[in-house]
C-alpha cells in the first residue's frame, strides 16, 4: 500500500510540472526574447541535425536579434523584413522528417525549392500538419507560448513585432 502510494505521489508530482521543468540541454536550447517574454525553445538535433547547427550558428552570430516577424506564421529570419532575404551562407537541403507540425513547433521556410532553407523560420501558431514532410520541424516551443501568441499577424503586419534577443541557453551567464 505504501508503495502504491509512493508511486501514485510521484506520477501526480510529475503531472504538475511543465514540460520545461525536465532539463534540457542548454546547447540545444534557444532563447527567443520578444517586447512580452522570454519564448525558451528546445531544438530536436536529432531530427534535423544541419538545421539546428544553422539556427544555432546564426544566433550566436546575433543575425536574429531585431529582425521582425513578416509573415503570418510568425516567420522570421529575413534580414530585409519582405521574405525573400537569407544569410550569406549557403541554402541547407531538407531533413524532413516524422514529426508533426502543431502549435509551437518550429519549421525552416524555404521557396519552392525543398533544399533552399537558410535563415528564415517560423512557429506555427496552431496545428499546420498540411506542412508535414514538406518543410523541417527543428524544434518546439516548451515555455513562454503566450508571447509567441501576441506576435502581430499579417503578411506583412502593420508595426510587426521583432525579435529583441536571440540566444543559444548554453551562451548564456546564468549567474546575472
Amino acid at each position: 500500500m505504501r508503495r502504491l502510494l509512493a508511486v501514485g505521489l510521484v506520477v501526480f508530482a510529475m503531472l504538475g510540472m511543465s514540460r520545461a521543468a525536465f532539463a534540457l540541454d542548454p546547447e540545444n536550447t534557444i532563447y527567443l526574447d520578444l517586447k512580452d517574454g522570454r519564448v525558451v525553445i528546445e531544438l530536436l538535433p536529432e531530427k534535423a541535425p544541419n538545421h539546428v547547427a544553422r539556427i544555432k550558428e546564426l544566433t550566436r552570430m546575433g543575425f536574429y536579434d531585431g529582425i521582425v516577424f513578416h509573415r503570418v506564421m510568425a516567420q522570421t529570419g529575413d534580414p530585409t523584413g519582405t521574405g525573400t532575404g537569407g544569410s550569406d551562407l549557403p541554402d541547407l537541403k531538407a531533413e524532413f522528417n516524422d514529426e508533426t507540425f502543431w502549435g509551437g513547433t518550429l519549421g525552416m521556410a524555404r521557396s519552392s525549392n525543398p533544399d533552399s532553407a537558410n535563415s528564415q523560420f517560423f512557429i506555427c501558431f496552431d496545428t499546420a500538419d498540411f506542412l508535414d514532410g514538406q518543410y523541417t520541424l527543428f524544434g518546439r516551443v516548451v515555455e513562454g507560448m503566450e508571447y509567441v501568441d501576441q506576435i502581430k499577424r499579417g503578411e506583412p503586419p502593420v508595426n510587426p513585432d521583432k525579435i529583441i534577443r536571440m540566444q543559444v541557453a548554453a551562451d548564456v551567464d546564468q549567474k546575472k
